[in-house]
């Protein structure tokens, strides 16, 4: 952004601004580009996770959803990616053990028959228990550096009005200097404090709605993960009966 502020014309540019602010406007636009690299590179790869993240969940679900038997996917969910694979596994462990069953079984049961041996209600609780546990572990995962991109987007405007207010004080103390009011004097602190305004809005609000669309992603992820909890919780409790 600054080598594009430097091949405009110098006159009438912002880089005019930035060539004649002080050293703590400059350091303001500087911090506030930092930030413009940090926010763009988390919203993009984040962007990127999340999207794969989604596709992957719906896939597995209707796959899922396709199925007679809870563990007829044990198998074969080693083959697919995404956080419904790792709650899915997390339960089906828990089943085995109950079931004291080992994998080549699973597959087995899964595909031609279930096991005949009956749950306890505190069993399928438990089974629950650990797969809202696997829920929230994966939350963790897909939340990961969002709470950085909402400090840059809180952040940033008040970085903007910092420079802004210490430009207008510097115009203020450049016309007390002057012993009038001098636009020569006022104009580098005035252009500095606008600079900085301009460049904390430019870093938030495409921050923001990134923000935004990522979180509205990540609560869609949420809900696949909590329904397919259900999912899986009813088709336990139909082999049951």
């Amino acid at each position: 952004m600054l080598d594009f502020l430097v091949l405009l014309p110098s006159s009438t540019s912002p880089y005019y601004a930035f060539k004649t602010c002080d050293a703590f406007g400059k350091g303001i636009v500087i911090l506030l580009f930092l930030f413009s690299i940090v926010t763009w590179t988390i919203m993009i790869e984040k962007g990127i996770v999340l999207m794969r993240v989604k596709k992957a969940s719906i896939i597995f679900a209707r796959l899922f959803r396709d199925k007679k038997y809870v563990l007829s996917l044990f198998k074969s969910s080693e083959m697919h990616a995404g956080p419904l694979v790792k709650i899915y596994q997390a339960g089906a462990d828990e089943l085995l053990n109950y079931y004291n069953l080992g994998p080549e079984s699973a597959e087995f049961y899964g595909s031609e028959k279930y096991p005949e041996q009956k749950l306890t209600t505190a069993q399928i609780e438990t089974v629950r228990s650990i797969l809202e546990r696997a829920v929230a572990d994966q939350i963790l995962l897909v939340e990961d550096k969002i709470g950085l991109l909402a400090t840059a987007v809180s952040v940033s405007p008040f970085f903007g009005l910092l420079g802004t207010v210490w430009g207008v004080m510097m115009a203020f103390c450049a016309m007390a200097i002057k012993g009038k009011a001098d636009i020569g004097a006022m104009a580098p602190g005035i252009a500095g404090a606008l600079l900085t305004t301009a460049v904390g809005l430019l870093v938030a609000i495409p921050s923001l709605i990134g923000y935004n669309l990522l979180t509205i992603t990540i609560r869609q992820i949420t809900v696949y993960m909590d329904n397919f909890v259900e999912e899986f919780m009813a088709k336990i409790k139909l082999e049951q009966h």
